[in-house]
């Protein structure tokens, strides 16, 4: 009798055993055929584990997606700033010497491109911008001869055309089509479309009614190209077409806008 009992427990304890090894999780898959070279097989009659089970062991490594590249935006430095200033210098954006610093010139010449591709305009270089950038996208011109400089209402862009072509592109704010006060009069701060020349200009600052103007150059009465301190993506001027103080600079000292250069405003 003690024989049989004994035989019986040893029975029960084996089947308890078998049942344990047999309930583990995904994390307790066996190793994969190529892992476990001169393991025995399992039996036949040994319950074969669900697909899930039967995962590539944990020490098998597992390609990851490439992480997305970080948006550029203002206060970026390195490399990758260079290669963005390269290629919007060479798009005709102007943005300066590239330096591998994300400044004022650089967040001004994306403002520029954003507006050329009819994208939000916040200065950031994300996923659409890039593909802006690999597209390279222009503006287009209007005129087809001589020196021009062209200034689009709808896009607010400056550009200076040679014989039909681009050559630069700058973020400009024309006016806001605002009404304001002055000397108690009511104005619309306006930029009138037409085609006019250069016709006067000051070397330094001006210091209108309205505000300063950083060696302006008047087209249109009192209405000028001229830089600012604040140049917005956005028309925000009482009627000139303001750019930045960098972009001004470099307008005067490389003759880009002698007295007499066309000037067309649509």
């Amino acid at each position: 009798m003690r024989r049989v009992l004994t035989a019986a427990v040893a029975l029960a304890a084996a089947a308890t055993l078998a049942t344990g090894c047999d309930t583990g999780g995904a994390n307790d898959a066996a190793p994969a055929p190529s892992a476990t070279v001169g393991t025995p097989s399992a039996p036949a009659d040994t319950p074969t584990t669900s697909p899930s089970a039967s995962a590539t062991p944990s020490e098998t490594p597992t390609s990851e997606p490439a992480p997305k590249p970080q948006k550029l935006k203002s206060g970026a430095k390195g490399e990758r700033v260079v290669a963005l200033q390269k290629r919007l210098t060479e798009l005709g954006y102007w943005n300066g010497k590239p330096d591998g610093s994300f400044g004022g010139k650089t967040q001004q010449a994306v403002f520029a491109l954003q507006k050329a591709a009819g994208l939000g305009r916040d200065g950031v270089v994300g996923p659409k911008t890039q593909k802006a950038l690999d597209r390279g996208v222009r503006p287009k011109a209007r005129s087809t001869s001589g020196r021009v400089i062209e200034i689009s209402k709808k896009r607010q862009l400056l550009m200076l055309v040679n014989d039909g072509k681009v050559t630069e592109v700058f973020n400009t704010s024309t006016g806001s089509n605002q009404h304001y006060e002055q000397e108690g009069q009511t104005y619309l701060a306006d930029t009138p479309s037409g085609r006019f020349r250069v016709s006067r200009q000051i070397d330094g600052w001006r210091h209108a009614p309205l505000g300063l103007l950083w060696r302006p150059k008047y087209f249109n009465g009192g209405i000028a190209v001229h830089g600012a301190n604040s140049v917005p993506p956005y028309p925000a001027s009482h009627g000139c077409a303001r750019v930045s103080i960098a972009a001004m600079n470099y307008l005067w000292t490389n003759d880009k806008l002698p007295l007499r250069t066309k000037v067309w405003v649509y």
